[in-house]
């Protein structure tokens, strides 16, 4: 089959060219990579395939003319710059051969040759052609983008064979570094008009190598399997089908020999070495079997370790007894370093920036102990002499200088350095790989400090999606600025949309007002929220919730790790139930019938305003906010409402969290939180109660803890009169009514993955939430009557509703017996007027079938949830999903397995 150019929109080759393109192919095909790689110049002093015209029979010719023939693009004076042959020299054989030569290693002709006519010397020449394109077939792994710029030929440029043969060594390797060593190249050429050439490398890509096997001799003391537990190469097997650890990589041979090492220094063997390491690969060139040779040696004790200071304000005796090894422990290397680190910490923190600790080891092969001497040199006390800040296109100076925690001129101080390092990258709007640089100043006591900050975009912009088995989809999106006008501030809009719930709010926040250390924020917005339950299997509006309202925020920092923020929100909030579903007028007025709604909605409906006052204390020492590996968090806050509106209650919420690095890229946090809200001189209102479900506690539904209300319908399943309860959750209402407590906790342990899958930003975890709401007192239930019995509305005494059931039986001469198996309330009552008081024949709105209403989950019992879940940087920006397990539960709690949501960056 011929190459892919012909099947293309390129001029077919005429008859001629056709022969040129099978000659031209034939000479390339021939010598394929490694025949290609090792072609070299023409032996001898003529090149092959020239010709040189045999030289006149007097060696004394006197070079009369020069002149060139056949060149097409390069002019005759640049080709004859490059022979030594002169009008007027002397013509001979050897000038002729180095003329050719000459001519060959410009690699700017294909052939040439050169003729002696009585001193007439006539150089004819071929140029090499152009190429005109440059095409990669067979390449799925590595795309051309990846490709093209690492080879040298390029469009527009003379063809030279030196140029294909480096790149195809070039493209050889490029496929090597994939891990791919079964790959090979094979350039063709395809002969165009005007003396142009395309370029074809046509690519086999082979299959990916892996380490089949890794073998360790001389290994005594551990396992194979220990050791290959210490490597980042790993063996391929179904346990290592999404590891990218099982791919060949030189690198990362190298980096297991190292690793291997400091395994055995942390395990006392100093003497240890890798003797050899070796890669072999297989005949088919698909794997690799990775052999090391290694000398474990003998194993050392720590003998005397003491520490020797020449800093004043160093105690070498006190320092000694703070030393975390100790004569006769098991000598690890590790420690060591760790033990130098937290020196030269402990030195930072008394200003001696340069503070030198040196290890002094004496090793006694006899008894086989490693004694040890920290010595501490003497050093001047350090002081910062400038702050440099670098890198920083968009975000001001002021914004990164402020969250220093020293200033210049102040003594020099480790901690304060490092803390500094943390607030930099809480802020959110650089690489996290930041760090503060310290050099040399201009004088001995001085430091520089450079920031090298590298920003990243502070803008998201969120989509989230979920699916609620009872609000089906739910769509979210927000845009937010984190540091809007390279000034640190904040400003942002959220959009929510479900079936039942619609929101819109506008922030924003200046975390330095003036330049102070004092923060401002404000938002407005406006929520829509639709409550709603199942009626005979259809998802049913309850009541709609409406609030309007403005939040205004203000903060300080107390200390370092302490601050405060005062707030206030005034929310107008309408609570309102559809009049043709829930009301009735069968007592002479249009009013919420508990019969149809509940007495907990009727009692919820209405207009109210609520002023309330905020004060929240908050704890921080978190080393980075957007994603803390170690560190805590604390904060408790209290609202006051009531000071106007109609709303009185105070409110109480405290949470705390502790994160925990537990090696090797571990990171272990346990996390909890809870309220209390009491209302003053009044009950607290349904919609201000505290909810739980999804998303603070995984594994259950929105809103799918605590207390609730489920009206189960009856039927006559039997058709014998015994009413039956509809046990589908599909079919009963459910009514969250929210609680006055709650306390919520998890703990989570994030898993690290190997150098690929952090390279594409995962990081799993596996999770346990616990939590629980009660609280609330119990409502008064209602109940619809059943067949054989009709229902008798009144008031009482203080004119509220009563609902008395009233079985035919009873009745003489069964004047009250129903006409219907659910109580007619939309048309009048065909019952005589003795069974309904003075509201004879009244119409009240729709029919009621038969229910029973259940009181269910206000308890402070745990609910419990385990799961795994994955955070993924993917392209099109930050995802996260949740697989999880509910396995403790109450009656009537809302289970859910699977969450995600997904969202994007710019």
């Amino acid at each position: 089959m011929g190459p892919k150019p012909f099947r293309r929109s390129v001029d077919r080759p005429s008859g001629t060219h056709y022969a040129a393109v099978l000659l031209a192919t034939s000479i390339l095909a021939g010598v394929p990579q490694a025949a290609f790689a090792q072609a070299a110049a023409p032996a001898g002093p003529v090149p092959a395939g020239a010709v040189a015209a045999p030289a006149p029979a007097p060696t004394n010719d006197i070079v009369r003319s020069l002149s060139v023939v056949g060149n097409q693009r390069l002019e005759r004076d640049t080709i004859l710059a490059y022979v030594k042959l002169r009008v007027g020299q002397p013509y001979t054989q050897v000038a002729a051969d180095e003329a050719l030569k000459a001519l060959f290693e410009t690699e700017l002709f294909s052939d040439v040759q050169i003729r002696n006519d009585a001193g007439n010397v006539v150089v004819q020449v071929v140029e090499n052609p152009v190429v005109n394109r440059i095409i990669l077939e067979g390449n799925k792994a590595l795309k051309d983008d990846k490709i093209l710029p690492e080879i040298k030929v390029a469009p527009r440029q003379i063809f030279t064979r030196s140029k294909i043969r480096a790149d195809v060594a070039r493209i050889i390797e490029l496929y090597k570094r994939q891990g791919r060593f079964a790959a090979s190249v094979e350039p063709k050429m395809v002969q165009l008009d005007q003396n142009r050439v395309d370029i074809v490398f046509e690519i086999s890509e082979g299959p990916k190598s892996k380490v089949r096997q890794i073998n360790i001799i001389g290994n005594d003391h551990f396992s194979d399997g220990t050791l290959k537990g210490e490597m980042l190469t790993k063996e391929t097997g179904l346990l290592k089908l999404l590891s990218s650890g099982t791919s060949y990589d030189p690198d990362r041979m190298a980096f297991d020999q190292q690793k291997l090492r400091q395994f055995y220094l942390t395990q006392g063997y100093a003497d240890f070495r890798v003797t050899s390491a070796v890669a072999e690969l297989t005949p088919d060139k698909k794997d690799f079997i990775i052999t090391y040779v290694v000398e474990e040696g003998q194993r050392y004790k720590f003998g005397d370790v003491k520490v020797e200071s020449q800093l004043r304000d160093f105690d070498s005796d006190r320092l000694t007894a703070q030393l975390p090894m100790k004569k006769g422990d098991w000598y690890n290397a590790k420690l060591v370093e760790d033990t130098i680190e937290k020196l030269n910490n402990t030195a930072g923190t008394f200003g001696y920036a340069f503070a030198d600790v040196r290890p002094q080891y004496r090793r006694n092969k006899d008894d086989l102990t490693m004694s040890l001497t920290f010595q501490i040199a003497e050093a001047p006390r350090v002081y910062v002499e400038r702050i440099d800040v670098n890198g920083n296109s968009l975000t001001q100076d002021k914004v990164i200088r402020r969250e220093f925690r020293l200033g210049e001129g102040d003594a020099f101080n480790s901690l304060q350095v490092k803390r500094s390092e943390a607030r930099i990258k809480s802020l959110g709007y650089f690489q996290e790989k930041f760090a503060i640089e310290q050099k040399q100043g201009s004088a001995p006591d001085r430091i520089v400090l450079e920031a090298n900050v590298e920003e990243k975009p502070t803008g998201e912009l969120q989509f989230s999606a979920g699916y609620s088995s009872i609000e089906s989809f739910i769509l979210q999106a927000s845009i937010q600025q984190r540091n809007f006008r390279g000034r640190g501030q904040t400003v942002g809009a959220s959009l929510s949309y479900s079936r039942y719930a619609k929101s819109a709010e506008l922030s924003f926040t200046e975390p330095y007002v003036f330049d102070k250390s004092i923060s401002f924020g404000g938002s407005i917005y406006r929520r829509d929220y639709n409550s709603f339950n199942y009626y005979n299997n259809d998802r049913n509006t309850t009541y709609q919730q409406t609030t309007t309202g403005l939040q205004a925020r203000l903060g300080t920092a107390l200390t370092e790790y302490l601050s405060a923020i005062g707030s206030y929100t005034f929310n107008i909030d309408d609570v309102t139930l559809d009049q043709n579903q829930f009301f009735s007028d069968r007592l002479g007025s249009l009013q919420c019938d508990p019969l149809l709604a509940g007495r907990y909605l009727c009692d919820a409906i209405g207009k109210r305003t609520s002023s309330i006052l905020g004060l929240s204390m908050i704890y921080d020492t978190l080393d980075n906010r957007v994603r803390p590996t170690r560190g805590q968090t604390a904060s408790v806050s209290t609202d006051f409402a009531g000071l106007g509106g109609s709303v009185k209650y105070g409110r109480v919420r405290a949470n705390a969290a502790q994160y925990w690095p537990v090696g090797k890229g571990f990171v272990f946090s346990l996390s909890g939180e809870g309220g209390i809200i009491r209302g003053f001189g009044q009950d607290v209102r349904l919609t201000d109660r505290f909810q739980l479900g999804e998303p603070q506690i995984r594994g259950f539904d929105i809103r799918g803890v605590g207390p609730r209300v489920l009206r189960y319908p009856l039927v006559d399943a039997n058709n014998d009169g015994v009413p039956e309860e509809i046990t589908d959750r599909k079919q009963i209402s459910d009514d969250a009514l929210g609680g006055q407590y709650y306390y919520l906790g998890r703990a989570e342990l994030e898993i690290p993955l190997g150098s690929g899958a952090r390279d594409l930003g995962l990081r799993p975890s596996v999770f346990l939430d616990v939590g629980s709401l009660w609280g609330v007192k119990k409502p008064q239930l209602q109940n619809s009557p059943f067949p054989g019995g009709t229902l008798i509305q009144s008031k009482d005494a203080n004119g509220n509703l009563q609902f008395t059931q009233v079985d035919a039986a009873s009745l003489v001469n069964n004047v009250c017996t129903p006409t219907s198996t659910s109580l007619v309330t939309s048309a009048t009552n065909p019952n005589p007027p003795a069974c309904l008081g003075s509201n004879a024949n009244a119409p009240a709105g729709t029919t009621v079938p038969p229910f029973r209403e259940v009181f269910l989950g206000d308890t402070p019992l745990p609910r419990v949830a385990v799961g795994i879940g994955v955070n993924w940087n993917s392209p099109f920006g930050p995802f996260r999903i949740d697989f999880a397990k509910t396995i403790l539960k109450r009656p009537g709690d809302d289970t859910k397995t699977f969450t995600f949501n997904v969202g994007t960056q710019f």
